[in-house]
This record gives structure tokens, sequence and C-alpha cells, in this order.
């Protein structure tokens, strides 16, 4: 029952990080202070059935999912290998290489041009990427990095952020923990400039016009300011966000003119 529990203990803990979820957060949504998580995922404190539930609820995976030990949620970063199968059962996202090479050039280039600001830290790029995607989207109806955002308690959060930031690190960029005001806080500084020739000049726009709107927000002011955006609102806790919803938008989160498609 013990090699049970601390199996189970390191999936929840890897399914957090995965989802981009401090322990803070996650003790929050679970109703318990941070120091319950932190025993839970060392393997020193056992999980009840009722926080069973609550966890599947927050991961938005099935109980049996989150209990069978041989089942997992992966990220996945397609670098034109192919590989063999896994054995495991996996619920997999997978980043095909134009998209992860996008999503890279994007984050270089945010950094460059905010990413020294104090308030940037990485709760708040999750919220500028979110708005950068979904606004590309209502505006072209095409994909900037067509990233996949949940739904969780402070706003959209992009589920491939972490492992594609894990492999930027040391070479693209540079991992800083740091504190803003009280609280603790990710940082990452650039290593190198964006190829902005992976980046053309209508993404450039959206992307320039989210961040002199928004970047000088802290976490819990754009945490908010995302809260009333209509993919947000219409997605259940922990779901992903349908790209699709963002042409039901209200002012002032439009960002597309539909008076003249109107008049034919």
């Amino acid at each position: 029952m013990d090699i049970f529990y601390k199996k189970l203990s390191k999936k929840i803990k890897a399914i957090r990080k995965r989802l981009g979820l401090s322990q803070e957060a996650l003790a929050k949504e679970l109703g318990i202070n941070r120091v319950a998580v932190s025993q839970i995922e060392n393997g020193e404190r056992k999980i009840s059935a009722e926080e069973i539930v609550k966890l599947s609820k927050v991961f938005n995976i099935p109980s049996d999912v989150l209990l069978d030990l041989d089942k997992d949620i992966k990220v996945i970063l397609e670098k034109n290998i192919r590989q063999k199968p896994k054995k495991k059962s996996e619920i997999r996202i997978s980043v095909p290489q134009k998209n992860l090479d996008k999503f890279k050039e994007v984050l270089l280039y945010i950094l460059s041009k905010v990413g020294s600001k104090p308030n940037i830290g990485e709760s708040v790029l999750y919220k500028l990427f979110y708005f950068i995607d979904f606004n590309y989207y209502e505006k072209y109806e095409d994909q900037l990095i067509g990233a996949t955002y949940i739904k969780n308690h402070y706003g959209p959060t992009p589920i491939e952020f972490i492992k594609i930031v894990e492999d930027m690190e040391g070479k693209d960029l540079i991992k800083v923990q740091d504190n803003y005001f009280q609280y603790p806080q990710t940082k990452y500084l650039p290593k190198r400039e964006s190829d902005l020739t992976k980046i053309n000049t209508l993404e450039q726009k959206v992307i320039d016009d989210v961040l002199n709107t928004l970047s000088d927000m802290n976490a819990t002011q754009i945490s908010y300011y995302s809260h009333n955006d209509v993919p947000w609102r219409t997605t259940d806790d922990g779901a992903v966000i349908d790209y699709e919803s963002v042409f039901y938008r209200t002012p002032p989160y439009s960002v597309r003119d539909y008076s003249d498609e109107d008049i034919q």
C-alpha cells in the first residue's frame, strides 16, 4: 500500500508541474494548505478519496486515470524523430516542430520586449500567450501558435509552456526564481534574440498590441481580466478552451471589426 501511495504522489507532482500549477494554487483548489500538498507529493501524507475526486477535476482527467499508475498525461515535443510507441497508455498533447519553433521565437520576442518588467513572471506570460493566440485567431481565423489552453482558477494556462521552456533552458533562456512583493515569482531571461523570420508582420502586430495593452498588469490584474473573456467564461473548470468561442466575444475583448462584414 505504501508503495502505491509513493508512486501516486510522484504522479500527482508530475502532472501538477506539467499543467503549470504551483503548490499554492493546487492547495487552494483542494481546500488544504501548501504544506499538506508538499507532504502528499513527497509521499508523507495519504490522500483521501474526496481529495482524489477534487484532483481529478483540477487536472481534468478521470479518477481512474489518476489512480492507474500505468496511465499518464504527457506533453510531447515532436522533433521530426519517429519514436517507438510507449507501452504505457498515455493521454498525449503533441506539439509539431513547426508550432514548437514558433512558440520558442514568440516567447523570446515577448521576453525581449517586456521580460525585464518586474511584473512579468510565468503567470503573466501564460495570459499574454492566451490573448496573443486568441486575438490572432479572432482576427484572421488562423493559428498563430495554436497552443492548448486549459481553464484553471488563475486563468488560461498553456499546457505546453513548461515542457517547451525546459527544452529551451540553458540554451535560449535562463530561468530565475524571484519574489514580486511578497509572492514567489518565476521569471525568464532571453539568452538570444528572437528569429523574426519565424514571425510574420501580422503576427508581430497582434503580439505588440497585446503587449502594449496588457504587459503592465500584474498577475492578479491580468488573471481577473482574463476571467471576463467569453472563451474562459464558457469553458468548464479544467477543460480545454475552444478557439471557436472567440467569435462570441464582447467589448472590450473583441479585436475584430464585424461591422463591415455584416454589410453585403
